[in-house]
């Protein structure tokens, strides 16, 4: 099965692409053979229509937070929210935001999604610091274009799946919470970090997390800025949500499925649904997503 695992940006140019980790899953073993670098939302767009069977974890928020939604008036039903969202400009989209943040009490301005408690992830309405807000205003409406399934969210084509992933949660898991890219002032403790991601992702460690072996190309702890590195976990992270058959109905037993979710055995696990956190090992991973 052809696995791809995208490094978004909200704004995507030659000095911070998008990354995109190309990868093969034959039975329990994920092999990583490159990353791509796409520089435009034009290139972006023309990857998203590439012919499958592929299964891709991508590295921004899909969806918003039901109160959120519920608050500003928006469509719960995901296709007719990227309708609304997709027909603002990026302005128009971040005064929104602003303007439904305005007369809220601190505490109460920003809304995570209900899986999301513990992994570490920013609210999906967030416009400062890491601007998870404008990555999904760049990035879900695009996926509602280029007509892809998202398992839970909305049906689509079935050879083209996206599932949302997050490095940072299995970064976490595998490594601490240790800092592993963008600070230049410890280039070499960034770099050990970085070695150190690698060494768990490829052996026992990530081989336990995940119930596949990880097979990683040379040169992913060079890149300074950790995109590489991401990328390829968040291939890891959609190898794995095929393997526990979640990209056609999604994970089970969502408090919110409108919120969506992350491919990732933490999320299951925080869900109660511990006995999910680890693929059936007789599984096969060659015959391909279901064809509606």
């Amino acid at each position: 099965m052809q696995i791809w695992g995208v490094d978004f940006t909200s704004a995507p140019r030659k000095a911070k692409p998008i990354a995109v980790a190309r990868a093969r899953l034959q039975g329990d073993v994920l092999t990583v053979d490159a990353v791509e670098h796409l520089v435009d939302f034009a290139a972006f767009e023309s990857f998203l229509a590439r012919p499958g069977p592929w299964v891709a974890g991508f590295d921004f928020p899909f969806t918003q937070a039901r109160r959120f939604l519920d608050g500003i008036g928006w469509p719960i039903d995901w296709g007719s929210c990227m309708d609304l969202v997709g027909s603002l400009s990026r302005a128009e989209f971040r005064q929104r935001l602003e303007n439904y943040k305005e007369n809220r009490v601190v505490g109460d301005k920003e809304h995570q999604r209900l899986f999301e408690k513990g992994t570490g992830a920013a609210s999906p309405q967030k416009l400062f610091g890491v601007p998870v807000g404008l990555m999904f205003f760049e990035g879900a409406p695009r996926l509602r274009a280029a007509g892809l399934h998202l398992p839970a969210l909305h049906r689509g084509d079935r050879g083209r799946i996206a599932v949302e992933a997050y490095p940072g949660v299995a970064a976490r898991a595998l490594l601490g919470r240790v800092s592993y890219k963008s600070d230049t002032k410890d280039a070499a403790g960034l770099l050990a970090a970085r070695r150190a991601l690698v060494a768990a992702l490829i052996g026992p460690a990530g081989q336990d997390r995940f119930g596949m072996r990880v097979m990683l190309p040379d040169g992913l702890d060079q890149d300074s800025a950790g995109d590489a590195l991401d990328a390829a976990l968040c291939a890891v992270q959609a190898a794995w949500a095929f393997r526990m058959g979640f990209c056609e109905t999604g994970m089970p037993n969502l408090p919110e499925p409108c919120e969506g979710w992350i491919a990732d055995p933490f999320v299951a696990s925080r869900l109660g649904q511990a006995g999910l956190a680890r693929p059936e090992p007789k599984r096969s991973a060659k015959a391909g997503p279901p064809q509606s």
